[in-house]
């Protein structure tokens, strides 16, 4: 028996609940999903990667089929390294396909074994992105319908320890206008 696996490639910083539905969803097509949370992007990130780690296992562990590991290098790399067939990612808006598109191009390139699937959002989770996560709770917004509870204490407990200093420390989109 083939056990089908994939992986679910992100920054996670912080994990939302569009996330976590993704990774639950994609266990209904595969085997395992590791949720694969990479440790060194190219952008300022609020919460470092062993937080993260921890953040998104405490998030996913009622599901025993998905576990959370770190990476870095590419991501076909790490799929081929976990024996995974497939990458899963979520596409919340129209915008999010020509990234994912040209993205899933590109891997394909590098690892043609590897398949690409791409999950539609909920609905309910459609506005979701960890960029807003992050600006509602550095101005002190409730994201307790956004984030899982663990989540929502790491943002307070983290927006409390920058003090005055948190609404600069996150990049601001639009909320603040």
């Amino acid at each position: 028996m083939t056990i089908r696996k994939a992986i679910y490639p992100g920054t996670f910083d912080p994990i939302h609940l569009g996330h976590c539905d993704i990774a639950v969803r994609a266990t209904e097509i595969f085997d395992e999903v590791v949720v694969a949370i990479y440790d060194r992007p190219l952008k300022a990130l609020l919460f470092p990667i062993e937080e993260r780690l921890m953040l998104a296992r405490d998030a996913l562990r009622d599901h025993p089929t998905i576990r959370v590991e770190r990476y870095s290098g590419l991501t076909v790399g790490f799929a081929r390294q976990v024996g995974a067939q497939a990458i899963v990612r979520g596409l919340r808006v129209f915008s999010d396909f020509e990234l994912e598109f040209r993205m899933a191009l590109a891997n394909h390139r590098l690892a043609p074994e590897i398949e690409f699937v791409c999950l539609i959002t909920s609905e309910k989770h459609m506005h979701l992105s960890s960029s807003t996560v992050r600006e509602i709770a550095s101005l002190g917004g409730d994201v307790s319908s956004m984030v899982p509870p663990n989540v929502e204490a790491a943002l307070l407990a983290r927006f409390k320890e920058l003090g005055d200093d948190a609404p600069g420390s996150v990049e601001m989109v639009s909320l603040r206008d």
